[in-house]
Parts: structure tokens; C-alpha cells; sequence
């Protein structure tokens, strides 16, 4: 581990912006796509309640994930908190889990862009392009962090803009269309309380993989401030994106529609009739995907790293590139998994395998943060950042979580089981294969030796 962090060391070059554009240029793109499937089972309401609930969950997964992050020796986001916290099988899982719900969300990405690019012509090759596009995406993240996370800035901030271009130029009266029409084309509340739990699940899609923002820690120049700043930030610009997006698509189109659309944006901009926006909304789509898939093929790589550096999977994985210091070994090793799930074409099953991989590392993080305050009290150790209203976020944010849960199982029960028995036989592969190699008595002090080094000074 002393040698991974040395070859990491020095490259501290990301500050609050890179953290805005890995969060955003992850999360973004499920203002494109995915969200609606909230509509398909609750309603046009439950989209908006979600999308608030999911705003409260994250803001407090990001300020609990901030404190955390920004005292651990390295990079590797809720794996190594669950590290120090938990111990080996939970790291596993953890860590596991992390590059499970960053790849199939990047196969999701994947599917949309397919999708997108039928919906012009039948003919287009889409396995070329898919290929191809992925293939360029893990060359610029082979070059490291600093190159990949720029890029993201402005393909987020582009695509951000067709967000705010499509919303600003539809008539807000009068006309064949407009944002008056949402009373209207409502269904509101169909399925009642029920219907609500079972889309909340999918409100996770507006918000997902925001929390990722912890794994550049190791490279911000301050990471104190660039993490919970561009993580909130983050989260903003998210919350008036999706605010905006579900304004635009409930009020252009019937829910029956957006409920099965595959590109809600692109589909409310088509029903304007204006061909400039329409044209917009595909670019922003295409680059929505882009920056998604481009995050996350950097934070999936740094997790199964991670597991590498601790020797929970074999070494061969921790390997840093001696000139640009990326994990390109992972990158090249993950790809093609990716890129399998996204060969399926199934949306829906790859986006609720993401979205239950990440409902139950955010249940281990709450309760990793309680054994953190427990372990730690304030004043013990030097915090760079300090979250606030403990114990109150974590066990609002266990609630939301656990409401989330319960809503997938409603349609997606024998997903989630089938889920849940990958990840039990996963944990069965390691106790068998690895666990005899990890020194489980030193596995967590390890670390915190640096730990202790640098916030207590000895």
C-alpha cells in the first residue's frame, strides 16, 4: 500500500471543479434518461416528491461521505471508509459493489447512446460506435484523473446547457405547447402510496453516483474544501436540472409516454416541433452519456483498485502507470464488462441493478458514520470537514434509504433476490479464495498508522 500511495502522491491537481464535473458529469445523465421510470410506476407526483426525497438522502450521504474521505490515507471513496470502519468482507462489498453500480451505469449509458442512435436511422452500426466511443473514453482516462475529469467540465457543462436552452424556449402560454399544460397532462398520485414507495427507488437516478465525488480525495490540492464545495455544488446543480427536466417532460407529454420513453429530453424537445431544439437535445443527450460513461469508467476503476492495493483481489490490479499515475490495468480489465451488460439492451434490469447496488452501500455508509463519531468523537482527530446534525442526517438518510429499498422490491423483487444472491456468493468466493491472504489483524491498522501520523501526529 506504501508504494501505491507514494506513486499517487505529488499528483495533487483537482480542485472544486473537477469534483463538480466527476459528480455532475456522472449523475447528469440521468436527467437524460432512466428518471422517468419513476413515472411509469407512481405517477407524474412521484417523480417530483422523489426527486426531493433523493435531494435530502444525497445531501446528507455527501456530508457524512466528505467527513469521512477527507481523513482517510487514500483514495477509494465508501471501500475504504468501510476499510477502517468494518473490516475486510465489508470492504469487499463495498468495493465490489462500487464498481457494479459505476459499470452497469455505465452500460446504461451505453444502451441509451444506442438507442439514440437508431432512432435516426435503424441502419447505423451501434456496436461500432458504442465500441469505439468507450474505446477513446478509457484511452483519456489511461492518461489519468487531471485529463479525464477537464474533459468532463465541459461535455457536463455543454450538456447542461440543452437542459436550460430547452426549458428557456418553451412557451410558458399560449401556442400548441406549453408549460401551462402540466395541470393538464398530470396523472398525479394513479397508483396511490404504494405506487409512490415503488418510483422513489428510481428518484435515485436524478442523484446517482454523486457521492463518487470522494473518490478524488487523494488528488485535490485541498481536499477539506474540494470535496463537500463541489459535491454540494454538485447536488444543486443537479436538483435544479431535475426540478427543470420533469417541468419540461411532464408538461409536454402524456406520462403514458414519458413512463416508456428511453429519452425523455430528446422526446419532450421532438414535441415542440422545433427542429433547433430537437437537434440541441440529441447533442446534449449523446454528451450526457459521454460525461456519464467517462466518470464512470474513472471512479469504477479507482474502486477496483482499491481492492487490489489491500489484496482483497490479486495485486496485479493496484498497478499505477509510471507516467500519468492512472489505474489503467483496472480500466482495461473493466471495459469489456461494461460493455457486456450494455450488449443486453436491457435498461430497466441494468438501471435497478446500479440503483440496489448503491441503496445498500449508502445503508453501510450511515452506518459506518455512526461507528466513525463512535470511534472518533469530535475533538479526537483533526477533521477537514465536519458534518453537521448528528445523529439526525444519518438516520434520515437510513429511512429514505430503506423507503428506497422497499419501493424496488415491488416490481423488481426477483431482481433484487437475484442481486442479493450474487453479492452473498461473491462474499463466499472471498472468504474461500482471499480471505486467508488479507492480515486481519492489520488490515485496518494499516492505514490508520498514516492516519494517526498525520491528524493526531504520532
Amino acid at each position: 500500500m506504501g508504494e501505491n500511495s507514494s506513486e499517487s502522491a505529488g499528483l495533487k491537481t483537482l480542485g472544486p471543479v473537477h469534483v463538480w464535473a466527476l459528480g455532475v458529469g456522472i449523475v447528469l445523465v440521468g436527467e437524460f434518461m432512466g428518471w422517468n421510470l419513476t413515472i411509469r410506476q407512481g405517477g407524474t407526483m412521484s417523480a417530483l416528491v422523489g426527486l426531493f426525497l433523493m435531494s435530502i438522502m444525497y445531501m446528507g450521504q455527501v456530508m457524512m461521505v466528505s467527513e469521512m474521505a477527507t481523513v482517510m490515507p487514500e483514495a477509494g471513496g465508501q471501500y475504504t471508509m468501510a476499510k477502517y470502519l468494518l473490516g475486510p468482507l465489508a470492504a469487499f462489498n463495498v468495493g465490489l459493489m462500487s464498481v457494479l453500480e459505476y459499470s452497469m451505469l455505465e452500460a446504461g449509458d451505453v444502451i441509451v447512446v444506442g438507442q439514440l442512435l437508431n432512432s435516426l436511422d435503424p441502419g447505423i452500426n451501434v456496436t461500432a460506435f458504442t465500441l469505439l466511443s468507450l474505446l477513446g473514453l478509457a484511452f483519456i482516462n489511461y492518461h489519468g484523473s487531471h485529463s479525464s475529469l477537464t474533459l468532463n467540465f465541459f461535455i457536463t457543462a455543454s450538456a447542461f446547457a440543452t437542459v436550460l436552452l430547452l426549458f428557456f424556449s418553451t412557451k410558458f402560454g399560449g401556442g400548441e405547447r406549453s408549460l401551462l399544460e402540466l395541470q393538464e397532462m398530470s396523472n398525479g398520485l394513479p397508483y396511490g402510496p404504494l405506487g409512490l414507495m415503488a418510483a422513489i427507488g428510481y428518484s435515485c437516478w436524478f442523484f446517482l453516483g454523486i457521492e463518487g465525488t470522494a473518490m478524488a480525495a487523494e488528488e485535490c490540492r485541498s481536499a477539506g474544501r474540494s470535496v463537500p464545495l463541489g459535491a454540494v455544488l454538485g447536488i444543486a446543480t443537479l436538483l435544479t436540472g431535475g426540478m427543470i427536466t420533469w417541468m419540461v417532460c411532464s408538461g409536454l407529454m402524456e406520462p403514458e409516454i414519458l413512463g416508456e420513453s428511453v429519452y425523455p429530453l430528446y422526446e419532450a424537445a421532438k414535441k415542440t416541433g422545433n427542429s433547433v431544439l430537437s437537434t440541441a437535445l440529441f447533442t446534449g443527450s449523446i454528451l450526457a452519456c459521454l460525461a456519464s460513461a467517462n466518470g464512470c469508467i474513472n471512479d469504477s476503476a479507482e474502486a477496483w483498485s482499491a481492492l487490489s492495493r489491500d489484496g482483497l483481489i490479486p495485486k496485479v490490479f493496484a498497478k499505477r502507470h509510471p507516467k500519468f499515475g492512472s489505474n489503467y490495468i483496472c480500466i482495461i480489465f473493466l471495459l469489456p464488462i461494461a460493455l457486456g451488460f450494455a450488449m443486453t439492451g436491457l435498461l430497466d434490469q441494468v438501471v435497478t441493478f446500479s440503483i440496489f447496488s448503491a441503496l445498500i452501500i449508502y445503508l453501510l455508509t450511515c452506518v459506518m458514520m455512526f461507528r466513525f463519531r463512535k470511534i472518533y468523537p469530535l475533538g479526537s482527530i483533526k477533521r477537514k470537514y465536519t458534518a453537521p446534525l448528528f445523529p439526525v442526517i444519518p438516520i434520515v438518510t437510513m429511512v429514505i434509504v430503506i423507503a428506497g429499498i422497499f419501493g424496488l422490491h415491488l416490481n423488481y423483487g426477483i431482481n433484487l433476490i437475484a442481486c442479493t444472491l450474487f453479492y452473498f456468493l461473491a462474499s463466499l468466493w472471498f472468504i474461500v479464495r482471499r480471505y486467508q491472504f488479507v492480515d486481519k489483524a492489520g488490515f485496518m491498522r494499516a492505514g490508520l498508522k498514516i492516519w494517526h501520523k498525520e491528524n493526531l501526529g504520532g
